[in-house]
């Protein structure tokens, strides 16, 4: 039985850990190593308070018979400055580094950053139950824009996107890398 429920500042070491797995490459270009234990910390120190764009207020966590399998992090793209300013001052401070990256997001879209998944738990059907109910949360019951970034090495979540209803809208460029700008609104 899975559960989908808002995350909450208990869930932040496994939220963190799944966000990991769904960003390890962008978590160690954030912090300029390839350490997965400082990477980690970083994403749990970020997740456990508020305000910013990893917080557990903009995760949702999936539950199967009471175990977090999975989380996805959705927040409103109008609000990526003030998100990102924390995750910015933390790199900034404890890593000693520049924090730059482009604009995932825009205003009008709630954007799906990153949906992370225990491995042992993959190839079940876990992503699509995800996308589903975030369409029905932001879409039919709130009549709000999803938006979401697909890589071209990565078609078949394209595919599965397509199928859930997502339209190219354009690319975006995400620490470099060109990326497919994908949304999904009502009708």
């Amino acid at each position: 039985m899975i559960t989908i429920r808002q995350g909450e500042k208990t869930d932040s070491a496994a939220i963190a850990n799944y966000l990991m797995l769904a960003m390890e490459e962008i978590a160690y270009l954030f912090i300029g190593q390839r350490d997965e234990q400082q990477a980690n910390h970083f994403l749990k120190t970020l997740v456990e308070q508020e305000g910013n764009q990893y917080s557990y207020h903009h995760n949702w966590v999936i539950e199967s018979d009471g175990e977090i399998v999975a989380t996805a992090l959705v927040y409103n793209g109008a609000d990526l400055d003030r998100l990102r300013k924390p995750v910015k001052e933390l790199v900034e401070r404890q890593f000693n580094r520049p924090f730059q990256p482009e604009d995932e997001t825009q205003p009008g879209e709630h954007y799906i950053d990153c949906i992370g998944v225990n491995p042992k738990q993959q190839g079940k059907g876990i992503g699509s139950k995800v996308l589903d109910f975030l369409i029905q949360e932001y879409v039919e019951k709130q009549n709000l824009t999803l938006g979401l970034l697909v890589d071209d090495d990565n078609p078949k979540a394209k595919k599965l996107y397509e199928r859930l209803g997502f339209k190219v809208m354009g690319k975006k460029t995400l620490l470099g890398k060109s990326l497919d700008h994908m949304q999904r609104s009502k009708g």
